[in-house]
């Protein structure tokens, strides 16, 4: 399959003239400074031109289209790209690379926990997703249904994905860490008719059974036909519903290695990305096929392919991401695939069966490029005070990559110099590997902002600036570019093609959380804070917004509340993020007691802040409750009993208040409170000033 578009098409609804973007006031090279002053043409042309990397079955007739947001009906943009395009997400993933004779090439070196390895290479891959092809449509599944996969990090995660790509139905993966109830919610508001499981997955040295929560999550009102487990454990007696489960070896491993692949419309959904909001129940993120993949395949390209074209034979890549995350999606599965790479993936915790199991297998494999979270970093530097034992042969590693969170610049050095210890030069402090400090999101899809791997000098813990195509910058709330070193919130002011078009069965929270602030300037509101340097460089400063960034795992303050009300001990609570030297952020519950006479502590010394047995065992039992609730990512690292919570006039609750008390901080503006009475009563639990 090939392309021959014809050339990038602007908008009408986009004005002419120049992009948005940001002017560093000291542009890194020529090329960089006329990238900032592309027109709106230039920009399209571009995006055109990398979309031909890819392989169609139909060429598209216009690049890209926008009709702007309608606040008059709440609705969000329109936006569509490579309209009239039709492509297959899984051949140009698999198939393609076969048909150009690297069937051969080693597509995927797994580890599991325990210590089993296989490699897979792209032929092999090939006839693994046209068997799960196979046995979706066996199993009655067919373009536009929607299958839930709630999987570890396998093998078969990628093959089942993959093959609904293949047969045009739309994949939602879930970490296979969350509960039951977190799993219900997304299989009821997808209408999934195919849940795909394990009997069990292992973590830290024992296997632990998923099949009890994959089984309730379905137990109510839903649209599952069939449940397709995978035996990865062996353990027995799991429940099974004849009729609805089968197992994958019974019905996957029978099937024809051969699959004819249908093309399917740019705009055809590929995926549902749920991502915790600020307004309770998660939102179900849109992405569909053409733009996601041009953009997940050359950003992929464009950050960790080696520079040289001639030795991207030898990369072979590994982000650590489990494949639930948007971040697997686009660096773990859709871009390093199209891009035929090898890479790395690994089942379990990087601390089992000891602390140096990741870079074990940075040596085994010869792992190029590692791309993981700053949470990671921080436990590693935790594990290996004194630096990585000398024995690990990292001499692989040519560039390192951050993603999740803004990287503090304590681990960001500690991670090039540890990590990359083997490109360090004596007494050059700007020698060293590549770093590159990714800022996107869920919504974006692909990286937004990062250093480029060929650059010479590095900023730690900076995003520093948008990639080719898109464009940022950081505005007051009146939509004013922030002065240098000033906060202010990051918008995107031109979306890339990976951009979430839509949230899932409710297109006005669509319009409500990204776009309705900066309407009329037709501006994404991502939702962090961030400022300009004096060169014009992007720091992202965490979010604006009631959310918690947990280890790169943007949590809803909201959706932790409310497992906590629903607990007959609780009348009220507040939850807000407190700062944490590990996971950056932590969730701190401040908890209204039925019981009255537990109001108090964990506190900074006070005798009313000292735990009594009855206060402990309630704390332990709400983290519990939060983490069956939704999983243990969201337990609250610190529980205070509280006579009330303070909330504007409106009924909405201050958490920026709740922060400062519980960190001791200044307090901001109180005047809104309609309980400010409470004010020093949380302050004398909290501890002193």
């Amino acid at each position: 399959m090939s392309a021959s578009a014809p050339h990038a098409v602007v908008p009408a609804s986009h004005a002419a003239g120049r992009a948005a973007y940001p002017h560093p006031a000291r542009p890194r090279t020529e090329a960089e400074a006329a990238e900032q002053e592309w027109t709106e043409a230039e920009r399209l042309a571009h995006w055109d031109a990398v979309a031909r990397r890819l392989d169609w079955a139909e060429p598209w007739h216009t690049t890209h289209t926008w009709v702007p947001a309608d606040p008059e009906t709440r609705r969000g943009p329109q936006i569509s790209w490579y309209d009239g395009g039709r492509l297959n997400a899984a051949v140009n993933c698999a198939d393609r690379h076969v048909a150009a004779g690297r069937g051969d090439k080693v597509a995927l070196h797994f580890e599991g926990e325990p210590g089993d390895r296989r490699t897979i290479t792209y032929a092999e891959l090939t006839e693994r997703v046209c068997q799960a092809a196979n046995a979706l449509e066996e199993l009655g599944i067919g373009q536009g249904d929607r299958v839930v996969i709630y999987l570890p990090v396998l093998v078969e995660t990628v093959v089942i994905t993959l093959a609904c790509a293949r047969i045009g139905a739309v994949h939602s993966l879930v970490f296979g860490g969350f509960s039951a109830e977190a799993l219900r919610f997304r299989v009821e508001d997808t209408g999934a008719k195919l849940l795909v499981t394990t009997d069990g997955q292992f973590r830290r040295g024992r296997a632990v059974p998923v099949k009890e929560n994959a089984d309730a999550a379905v137990a109510g009102e839903n649209s599952i036909e069939h449940v397709l487990v995978i035996d990865r454990t062996g353990l027995a007696d799991i429940p099974w519903t004849e009729g609805r489960d089968v197992w994958w070896h019974d019905v996957v491993d029978r099937q024809p290695r051969t699959h004819t692949a249908e093309a399917f419309d740019s705009e055809a959904p590929l995926f549902i990305m749920y991502t915790s909001g600020t307004t309770g129940k998660p939102k179900g993120l849109v992405h569909t096929t053409g733009g996601y993949l041009v953009n997940a395949s050359w950003s992929h390209e464009f950050l960790f392919s080696h520079p040289d074209p001639a030795r991207r034979e030898r990369d072979v890549h590994w982000c650590t991401a489990d494949l639930a995350w948007v971040t697997a999606h686009t660096y773990e599965i859709y871009g390093p695939l199209s891009n035929g790479v090898t890479q790395v993936i690994y089942e379990g915790v990087p601390n089992a069966p000891h602390p140096g199991r990741h870079f074990e297998i940075i040596q085994r494999y010869g792992v190029t490029s590692y791309y993981t979270a700053p949470t990671l970093v921080r436990s590693l530097m935790g594990w290996f005070p004194d630096g990585v034992p000398a024995d690990y042969d990292l001499s692989s590693i040519r560039l390192a990559g951050t993603v999740g969170e803004a990287v503090n610049p304590e681990a960001w050095r500690w991670l090039r110099a540890q990590v990359g210890r083997d490109s360090l030069v004596a007494g050059d402090p700007a020698a060293g590997i590549p770093m590159v400090d990714t800022w996107w999101q869920s919504e974006s899809g692909a990286t937004v902002l990062s250093p480029r791997p060929t650059d010479t000098t590095f900023k730690p813990g900076c995003g520093t600036r948008p990639l080719p195509g898109v464009a940022t910058d950081v505005v007051d709330d009146d939509g004013r570019r922030t002065p240098p070193n000033v906060q202010g919130s990051i918008v995107l002011t031109r979306t890339g093609p990976s951009m979430a078009r839509t949230v899932w069965g409710d297109p006005e929270r669509y319009y409500a959380s990204y776009w309705e602030k900066f309407v009329e300037q037709g501006w994404f509101l991502a939702g962090d804070g961030a400022k300009l340097d004096d060169d014009g460089d992007v720091w992202i400063l965490g979010r604006t917004d009631d959310a918690l960034n947990v280890s790169g795992h943007l949590l809803s303050t909201i959706e932790i509340e409310s497992a906590l009300v629903s607990h007959p001990a609780v009348v009220e609570a507040g939850v807000c993020p407190t700062a944490d030297p590990k996971t950056g952020q932590a969730a701190t519950a401040f908890v209204v007691p039925v019981d009255q006479s537990l109001v108090g502590g964990p506190g900074s010394g006070t005798a009313e802040a000292l735990p009594s047995a009855a206060r402990r065992a309630l704390v332990e039992e709400l983290r519990a409750h939060v983490a069956r609730e939704i999983g243990p990512i969201a337990k609250p690292r610190d529980v205070v009993f509280v006579p009330d919570v303070p909330k504007t006039r409106s009924g909405k609750i201050m958490r920026r208040l709740l922060t400062q008390l519980f960190e001791g901080t200044p307090l901001g503006d109180t005047t809104s409170l309609q309980n400010e009475p409470c004010i020093p009563e949380l302050r004398r639990i909290c501890g002193p000033e």
